[in-house]
């Protein structure tokens, strides 16, 4: 693509991108596990899923349907009670989403986080300003790396695809991107290795947070 190609919409994904939120996953990862397995397993297998529902994330180590919904009960508890103390925005993103609202750009947030604690991340953060459209995990039936909530954000929008980005941290942002048709960039800001990214071709990439206003028209 052009170097100097230039969007109206911006759409990001939530936790690794905008607000830093690892440490709160990795601790409740670690309770969960150490409550229903009595062992904390090698922490790669739950990065891989960085960017996906929880639900599905946490079957992966549950014996049964009816374990995992324990450990999804759990985590949502531990993640309730530390969230405020263990979360914080990345370093210039307030400033970058500022000049991308004073340029006029269209902004929302596309996560598999639930929408209500997406919101409560953002307000916690600072954020909550700057996205009037956020698309969580119960607003849409399918989830990242499908596009569907991708196209949701841009249809609560009613934006162009192609004038839209979607940026994220993780391969599973840029494969639903690509799959809704949108331009992509990779935050290499987040917990992801660049080789994990480059795996899902993305088509920009970004160092840090305040590199994003030069993608705005």
């Amino acid at each position: 693509m052009p170097a100097d190609r230039r969007f109206g919409t911006f759409l990001f994904d939530l936790d690794g991108t905008l607000i830093d939120s690892i440490p709160l996953i990795m601790a409740s990862f670690r309770h969960t596990m150490r409550t229903h397995l009595g062992a904390v397993p090698d922490d790669t297998a739950w990065r891989a899923g960085f960017g996906t529902p929880l639900r599905p994330q946490l079957r992966k180590f549950a014996r049964d349907d009816e374990h995992a919904s324990r450990m999804v009960d759990t985590y949502r508890a531990y993640t309730d009670a530390h969230h405020d103390r263990l979360l914080k925005s990345y370093a210039g993103i307030d400033g970058a989403l500022g000049a991308l609202r004073g340029a006029g750009a269209q902004l929302a947030v596309v996560t598999s986080k639930t929408h209500a604690l997406a919101r409560r991340g953002l307000a916690r953060c600072g954020l909550e300003e700057f996205f009037g459209v956020l698309i969580g995990a119960d607003d849409v039936r399918e989830h990242k790396p499908h596009p569907a909530p991708v196209l949701a954000a841009l249809g609560r929008l009613s934006a162009d695809p192609a004038d839209a980005i979607f940026i994220g941290d993780s391969p599973h942002d840029i494969e639903a991107g690509r799959a809704a048709g949108v331009q992509t960039a990779a935050a290499l800001w987040g917990p992801f290795p660049r080789e994990a990214l480059a795996q899902a071709l993305p088509h920009h990439w970004l160092a840090e947070p305040t590199r994003i206003t030069a993608l705005a028209r």
